[in-house]
Order: C-alpha cells, then structure tokens, then sequence
C-alpha cells in the first residue's frame, strides 16, 4: 500500500472512478461534508492522507506509461489516411454523408482529433470525431437512463455520468468543459443521495439532465445487423484456426485439453459471443458455441458481483437491483435471449428494488 499527501487539492480526494471503492476517505463521505454547514470543504483538515489500493496503483502506473499527446495525434493523423484509402475517398463527409467510422479509434485519439491537437486536422474531421465522442457518451448513458426511466432512481444515471467523465484522458481531464460537467455531475449524486427519485434541478453544464430530456434511444448508434456479428465471429475464430495450423496444433476451446491452441475469445464483445451461442446461421460447430456461452456467462457472473459488491461496499442494498436492471438494459435481445435473461427477470429485479426502497422509506422515517 502507498500513502499520497493530497494537500490542498480537492480532486484528490476523488480519484479515479476505479480507485474510489478502494481510497479513504471515500466519495460518499467527501460528498456528505456539506460546506455551508461550517464543515471544511469536502470533509477535515486542509491535508488529507489517502491509501491507494494496488488497483489503484496499477492505473497510476499506466497512466504515466501513456505515449505523449503529439503522438497520439500523429497516430490519429496516419490512421484517418488509411481509413480514407481504404474507403476511396478524400475526408470523412461527403454529400453530407459520413464517409468512414472512427469506432475503432479510443477516446484520446478521438479528443485530439476534436481539439485539432497539432493543427493536423479538417474541421470535418473535428466535426466526425466530436460526433463519435458524443455518440460513446450516450451508448455510455444509454442502460443507466433506462434503469433511471424504470426505478425512478436518478442516483444510477449520475454515477454512470461520473464513470464515463474521470474515465477521460488528462488532457480531456484539464478542459473547462470536463471540469463544468464534473462539477454538476458530483453536485447530481449529491442530490440524489438525499432524494434518488428527485431528478436534481437548476445545476449548470448538467450532462444527465441534457440527455434524460432526450427521446429514448436518441443519439445512439443502431445495431449491426446480427448475421454480420456472426460473421465477424466466424472470421475471426477461422483466422485463429489458421494461426494454429501454422504451428502444426488444432484450435481447442477448453483449457483441459492437453494438446492444442487454446481459443481466444477475449476479443469478442458479448453480442458477437451470442452470436455464436444462438447459432441462427448454422455456422459454429457445438463446441464453440458451448466455449462461447460459458465466456458470456463469466462475464454476466462478473457484472452481477460487481453490482453486489457495490451494494456491500455502499451499504445500500438497492444497488444490487440497480446493477442487475442496469446489466439487462445494457443488453441486446440476443444476448438476453443467449443468457436466458426473459422480461420476467427484469421484472423480478424491479420488484426487488422497488420493494427494498419502500423498506429503506420506513426505516428512514
């Protein structure tokens, strides 16, 4: 365990979303020192100790393992060029129309593209970027505001919101606007720690206000069509049965098997994993399909341990059903239907969050 003196800053005390289970004092507590009740700002004396967990101190490491900004955009420069030879064209619009997608570039690529970091880009290419940035933003928001539409529960959306924003790079971290959002994000889960069914109101630069007034769904991109995740699928499990044959080895998809290359499906998000499970298209053979179920079962295990560990670590009981309502919102049809995760399930959910809250209500008084 490492000790770090936070002195007088107040970001500090915060963290990152990751090490905030893990730090002392915690949000919670930082957040419940109210100033106007005479209480130094975000709880105790002007210095602060902190023990970061070993969590914490990996992130910390990597973080100054980041390559330099300059470079970043130097990759984002060449990676648009081969995306535009790739695709025939000269920029990212044409006849209005976008051109090329920038899915496959990470969040500090796209923020040097949108800042014009170096003067290497178009202002069509800011343009499609901050587009992208906005578009990850709501797919971000997108299962933490269904779960707000359904419980009533605004603490949900805020703290997918504050996620989302101390998940940015330093650089997108030292903008006015991050610092803005930020601050009426932590004013939101203030708020909603005293009154989670009261949407917090007159808080300025509030991104879950802004997108909770939209429509469901706005500003999301559509779903692949399903047959062309499968054959994504397919294509990448048939590389790894090439790379395989290479080294004279058959592909195998269980680790107790003492011959073979081991299948790696850690690349596969969990729509392309049901894909293979569901089998529509009769194209994988039963033991990927049972390699691919129990990989999307291990990931459904962990999401629902992480919401049970939150609700432990809070001492709220309701985000257990929060997290369970927040995982199924998140998913496609098809990966309910692979996963068996049916209506009734998001039903039961409800029931239990809603009738946990009532007995917090009594409780509370």
């Amino acid at each position: 365990m490492t000790s770090v003196n936070t002195g007088l800053n107040p970001y500090a005390q915060y963290g990152s979303a990751y090490a905030r289970a893990a730090a002392t004092p915690s949000l919670a507590n930082a957040l419940n020192n109210d100033p106007a009740d005479g209480t130094p700002p975000l709880g105790g004396s002007a210095a602060t100790t902190l023990t970061l967990s070993e969590e914490a101190r990996a992130k910390l490491a990597d973080a100054s393992k980041l390559p330099d900004f300059a470079s970043v955009a130097a990759t984002a420069r060449t990676t648009l060029d081969q995306l535009y030879a790739a695709a025939k064209v000269k920029g990212p619009i044409v006849d209005g129309k976008t051109t090329i997608s920038l899915s496959t570039l990470d969040r500090r690529a796209l923020f040097a593209i949108a800042t014009n970091n170096g003067g290497k880009f178009t202002p069509d290419e800011q343009a499609v970027a901050s587009a992208e940035l906005k578009t990850r933003f709501n797919a971000a928001m997108a299962p933490a505001a269904a779960t707000t539409r359904l419980t009533g529960d605004y603490s949900v959306s805020y703290k997918a919101a504050l996620d989302y924003l101390e998940a940015a790079s330093p650089e997108e971290k030292a903008t006015a606007t991050w610092a803005a959002q930020h601050d009426a994000v932590l004013k939101g889960i203030k708020a909603t720690q005293h009154a989670p069914t009261k949407a917090p109101g007159g808080i300025a630069n509030d991104p879950v206000a802004d997108y909770l007034a939209q429509k469901p769904g706005t500003g999301t991109s559509p779903a692949r069509d399903f047959a062309s995740v499968a054959r994504d699928a397919r294509a990448l499990l048939d590389a790894q049965k090439a790379e395989a044959a290479k080294n004279h080895k058959d592909l195998v998809f269980s680790s107790g098997r003492r011959t073979g290359q081991l299948a790696d499906l850690s690349s596969l998000d969990n729509r392309a994993l049901s894909a293979i499970t569901l089998n529509q298209g009769k194209q994988f053979s039963g033991e990927e399909m049972q390699a691919a179920k129990k990989e999307l079962d291990a990931r459904t295990r962990t999401s629902v341990l992480s919401a049970l560990k939150q609700s432990q670590s809070s001492g709220d009981p309701r985000q257990l059903s929060l997290g369970i309502l927040k995982s199924y919102s998140a998913m496609s049809t098809e990966e309910r239907q692979a996963t068996n995760w049916t209506p009734e399930f998001q039903d039961l959910a409800l029931k239990n969050y809603k009738s946990t809250a009532s007995l917090l209500s009594i409780l509370h008084g």
